[in-house]
C-alpha cells in the first residue's frame, strides 16, 4: 500500500514537498552547469563547434552512404561551411552561461528523474514501486540515446544544409553565435525529450488514458505527427526528415508493444485479486 504519511499530507504539505524537490534540482543543474562553465574551451571547441567543422564524424558516414544511394555529396566537402560570428556585446558571455545550464540539464536530467520519482513513487502501491524500479535507468538511457541521435545525425544535417544554403552569391553565411548554439541546442534536446516516448506510453497506459487499440488506430495519424516533427527539427529535405522519423516511428511501434505488456499484467493483478476474495 501507498505510505500512510503520504495519505496524511494536506494539499499545502504537497506543495512544500514539491518545492523541496525543485529547488533541489535547480541546486543540481547550478552546480553542474557550473562545472560546465569552467570547462568552456572543451565545450565549445569539442562539443558545441564540433558538427561545423568538415572533419566531424557524421559527415564521413553521410558522405558514404550519399554515395552509395546516388545523391550530392554535399557531406562530402572538406572546407568550412561558415563562420561564427557575435554581433551582440554580451552575446559570447551570455551564450556561455546559457550553454552551460543547458550543459547542466542534459548532464543533471538522471538526478532530475530522481526528484520526480522521489516525489511520485509515495503515492504508489508496493507492487507499482516495484514494478516501476528501472524507470529511472531506462528514461536516462533513452534520453541521452535521443541525444546522441539529435547530436550525431540531426544537428549535423541541419547545420550542412541551413549553413551552406544561399539564395545568391553576393551573401555569404556569417551565422550569429546565439543562432548556432540554438540550432544545435534545439536538435539535441528535441530529440533526447521525443526518445522518452515509450516512457510517457507506459505512464498514460497505466492510469487508462492510452490503450493498444487506440494506439494502432491512430497510426497514421501518429506518423503525420511524426514527419511534421521531422520537418520542424531538420532541414526541409524529403531525406534528412526520413532519417529522424524511422527511430521515431520505431520507438512508437515499441510503445504499443510496451502499452500491451501493461494491460496485460494489469489483467493479470485483477484476476488475482479477484481469485483471492479481496
Amino acid at each position: 500500500m501507498a505510505k500512510t504519511k503520504h495519505n496524511e499530507m494536506s494539499f499545502l504539505d504537497h506543495l512544500e514537498e514539491l518545492r523541496w524537490h525543485l529547488i533541489r534540482s535547480t541546486v543540481a543543474i547550478v552546480a553542474v552547469g557550473f562545472v560546465a562553465f569552467l570547462m568552456r574551451e572543451f565545450i565549445f571547441d569539442t562539443i558545441i563547434f564540433g558538427p561545423k567543422n568538415p572533419d566531424f564524424p557524421s559527415y564521413a558516414v553521410f558522405c558514404k552512404l550519399s554515395r552509395l544511394v546516388g545523391f550530392s555529396e554535399a557531406f562530402c566537402n572538406n572546407e568550412p561551411l561558415f563562420r561564427i560570428q557575435s554581433r551582440v556585446m554580451a552575446g559570447q558571455f551570455s551564450a556561455h552561461i546559457w550553454t552551460s545550464i543547458w550543459a547542466g540539464f542534459i548532464i543533471g536530467f538522471p538526478y532530475l528523474l530522481y526528484e520526480m520519482w522521489k516525489f511520485i513513487s509515495p503515492g504508489l502501491y508496493e507492487k507499482e514501486r516495484k514494478h516501476s524500479r528501472g524507470f529511472i535507468l531506462v528514461a536516462s538511457l533513452l534520453f541521452f540515446m535521443g541525444v546522441l541521435f539529435g547530436y550525431y545525425v540531426v544537428a549535423p544535417l541541419s547545420i550542412n544544409f541551413l549553413g551552406s544554403y544561399q539564395v545568391s552569391k553576393e551573401v555569404f553565411n556569417d551565422i550569429d553565435l546565439a543562432s548556432y548554439i540554438s540550432t544545435v541546442r534545439s536538435a539535441v534536446i528535441a530529440c533526447g525529450l521525443i526518445f522518452e516516448l515509450p516512457i510517457i506510453i507506459y505512464f498514460l497506459t497505466k492510469i487508462g488514458l492510452v490503450t493498444p487499440e487506440v494506439l494502432k488506430k491512430y497510426r497514421k495519424v501518429a506518423l503525420v505527427i511524426v514527419l511534421i516533427l521531422s520537418a520542424i527539427i531538420t532541414p526541409p529535405d524529403v531525406a534528412s526528415q526520413i532519417i529522424v522519423a524511422v527511430p521515431v516511428l520505431i520507438l512508437y511501434q515499441i510503445s504499443i508493444y510496451i502499452s500491451k505488456v501493461v494491460l496485460k499484467r494489469e489483467a493479470k493483478r485483477a484476476k488475482n485479486y479477484a481469485k483471492s476474495g479481496r
